[in-house]
């Protein structure tokens, strides 16, 4: 009997016994967090065998789980070696890493979620990957739920907020679409909706900083990638003394991977701070 046979007979007297754990990728490498995260919640994440270095959510993952990768680089011979039946990656950005483990005769998934729909889409396909549909659905249902609750209570308010988030400091690089739809969801008002659109960070470049003080935002949000918001260095900026949330002070960091990471933490800690805020910001200025 050839090894493929009996894999075969294997997947066969698992499917006799109602087990879907025999199912789907055994062996995932997770070149970004938000898939390991997602696996960890639902209860998979005996599958992982490789994380991104950036992986802090949940925190055990990063003691748990060899560190394999970057954002833009990856350790391929690492890769290799762990046998990997699947490597799961985000985004255009990682297509050269994703070549180099196709080369090498690795199944290679790419999910490119830009938007909160787009979001729950990549966490159910995971999910059926995995053999946890009914899991899956659960939590995607628990968090719209949420959502729905949080934009609810945001419509009592009498007055949304203008909100600036800030994903970079040099050049200013303004919110992404799924960070651009919480703020909405949130109760507030992205001051640069038209730039939410574009996918990628050089599309979201504001030149000038000062077309930031004339949209006049009410609160501004920092997430700078990894590195610690400044409060202090925004509200000193020349020319930014007139804008409402350095007057009244509502500069507050949202941490990068709470937010900037496209998976279970945006739609939940990421927007529940988002909405934390504007609900306070609204019982002073609102």
């Amino acid at each position: 009997m050839t090894e493929k046979s009996s894999d075969w007979h294997a997947l066969a007297a698992s499917h006799d016994s109602a087990d879907s754990s025999a199912y789907g990728p055994q062996r995932i490498v997770c070149l970004t967090e938000e898939p390991t995260e997602w696996l960890y919640l639902l209860g998979e994440e005996r599958r992982i065998v490789g994380i991104s270095g950036y992986t802090v959510r949940p925190p055990r993952a990063r003691d748990e789980k060899p560190k394999v990768s970057a954002y833009l680089s990856a350790k391929i011979d690492k890769i290799v070696d762990l046998r990997p039946d699947c490597v799961i990656g985000f985004s255009d950005l990682q297509a050269d890493i994703a070549a180099q483990l196709i080369r090498h005769g690795i199944q290679v998934t790419i999910f490119n979620q830009r938007s909160v729909a787009e979001i729950f889409s990549m966490m159910y396909q995971l999910a059926a990957m995995v053999g946890q549909v009914e899991r899956g659905l659960g939590l995607i249902r628990q968090m719209q739920q949420r959502l729905l609750a949080i934009e609810q209570a945001a419509r009592s308010l009498k007055r949304r907020p203008r909100v600036f988030f800030e994903e970079w400091h040099d050049p200013h690089i303004s919110a992404i679409a799924w960070v651009s739809e919480l703020v909405g969801i949130a109760g507030g008002d992205d001051c640069f909706p038209e730039l939410a659109k574009e996918p990628m960070g050089k599309g979201r470049i504001i030149a000038d900083g000062l077309e930031i003080v004339q949209r006049a935002p009410d609160i501004i949000f920092g997430s700078w990638c990894g590195k610690k918001f400044r409060p202090e260095l925004v509200a000193a900026r020349p020319g930014w003394e007139s804008v409402p949330a350095i007057k009244n002070k509502q500069l507050f960091e949202i941490k990068s991977p709470e937010i900037l990471q496209p998976g279970p933490a945006a739609l939940t800690d990421g927007v529940e701070k988002l909405h934390k805020f504007i609900m306070d910001w609204s019982a002073v200025h609102g």
